[in-house]
């Protein structure tokens, strides 16, 4: 009797977790939806499936792909992320549209919630799949007018928002920071963002903020898409080189560090460190591991291999896709990955792209490779990156600190 008035409770106090969860959730969205609710409605009608006269659903995709990109800072994914941006007129692609939401909802205390985060992201993600733009604005600061935007970041990383039937006329006084570098255009229009999201054949997103592969299972399963997960990773240490570089402020306790030659393992921003690590090789694994959600639909590849054969890894991931790989694309890759040194700036997408690969092992101290060969070995070891055991070696460009590896 008392064993099971005990599952009763445990039974109990797992649906009252649930309804917990299911009301910060919904109280967080509540929040941004009145932060802006556009008025009116894309032109376009957003309905994606048919329904028979049962009323069963009928899938309707008509051959569409749709690729998230998934990576972490600074591990190439910008530059990956060309590949398929270049692709051409069939290819509506996005780049980093979760900044907005990130920004947003790091002032949102609730939202701290790794779980409710996560879902958040899935759902953006779900809408602009979809070509529904309306989840974004309600994340976009200062919220749009009219489906009209000053402020969406990185507009000129995406061709598709700077062709001709996206670009509307440009509005004097209105400053718009990530402007189109091919066409003057003004502010951009979400309604006309989303017309020619629908008129193009395949979709492409590339984000640096979805930490979990498993929380996108609602996602890959949603019968109107035809999602491909491609998981990008890239040698830790080099991770930390880029980032003390282009993220130079936050790393002021990693360059003290490097000075005093002492690492406190126990600091907030090792552990940090080692989280991001795990997190990366625990979503490697539930992909590597071929559950019956993500079978053909995931692939892991490694930025060092990219670096070395570009067009190869290219044919790879187009292949994986199931897209044709165009011409466009391949001569897009032809010029930007032999460019000379003073193109390839930190943000840049134009790199020597085997010198790139290579490039960190002169810029870290020794003693912070050591510092990530320890919180991050499990990393290391699964994704195939060897390990040093002194500066010489580090900086000795005849030992490659990269292994021979197949991911299927």
């Amino acid at each position: 009797m008392k064993t099971k008035y005990a599952i009763v409770f445990i039974c109990i106090v797992a649906l009252v977790i649930i309804e917990k969860e299911s009301n910060i959730l919904s109280r967080v969205s509540d929040k941004l939806i009145q932060r802006q609710i556009p008025q009116q409605t894309p032109q376009t009608p957003l309905d994606y499936s048919n329904t028979t006269q049962n009323g069963s659903l009928t899938i309707f995709n008509g051959g569409q792909k749709h690729i998230l990109l998934m990576a972490t800072t600074r591990t190439g994914s910008s530059f990956v992320g060309e590949f398929f941006n270049q692709h051409g007129e069939n290819m509506f692609y996005l780049f980093e549209p979760l900044w907005h939401v990130e920004r947003m909802l790091t002032t949102a205390s609730e939202a701290n919630n790794g779980t409710v985060l996560a879902g958040i992201y899935r759902d953006v993600l779900q809408g602009l799949f979809l070509c529904d733009l309306s989840p974004l604005e309600k994340f976009i600061s200062p919220p749009p007018q009219d489906h009209i935007t000053p402020a969406l970041f990185r507009r000129e990383s995406s061709l598709s928002l700077c062709e001709e039937s996206v670009c509307s006329p440009v509005v004097k006084d209105v400053f718009e920071r990530y402007h189109c570098k091919t066409r003057r255009c003004g502010p951009l229009n979400l309604t006309l963002a989303s017309e020619s999201c629908l008129s193009k054949q395949h979709h492409a997103i590339k984000t640096v903020r979805v930490r979990q592969l498993d929380t996108l299972q609602p996602l890959v399963e949603d019968p109107r898409l035809d999602v491909r997960v491609i998981q990008l990773v890239r040698d830790p240490r080099a991770i930390l080189a880029s980032r003390m570089v282009a993220f130079s402020s936050k790393y002021q306790t990693w360059k003290t560090w490097a000075q005093d030659g002492q690492v406190p393992e126990d600091d907030e921003e090792v552990k940090r460190l080692k989280g991001n690590c795990d997190q990366i090789r625990m979503s490697a694994e539930v992909g590597l591991s071929q559950p019956r959600w993500l079978r053909r639909r995931y692939m892991l590849v490694r930025y060092e291999d990219i670096a070395r054969y570009p067009m190869q890894k290219a044919e790879e991931m187009y292949r994986f896709t199931g897209i044709p790989f165009s011409s466009q694309a391949r001569e897009w890759i032809l010029r930007n990955t032999q460019t000379t040194r003073e193109a390839s700036g930190i943000y840049s997408t134009q790199k020597n792209s085997s010198e790139q690969a290579e490039k960190w092992r002169f810029s870290i101290p020794f003693t912070l490779a050591q510092v990530v060969q320890r919180v991050c070995g499990p990393t290391m070891k699964m994704f195939g990156y060897r390990f040093v055991d002194d500066e010489k070696t580090l900086i000795n460009k005849s030992i490659s600190l990269l292994e021979d590896k197949l991911f299927n």
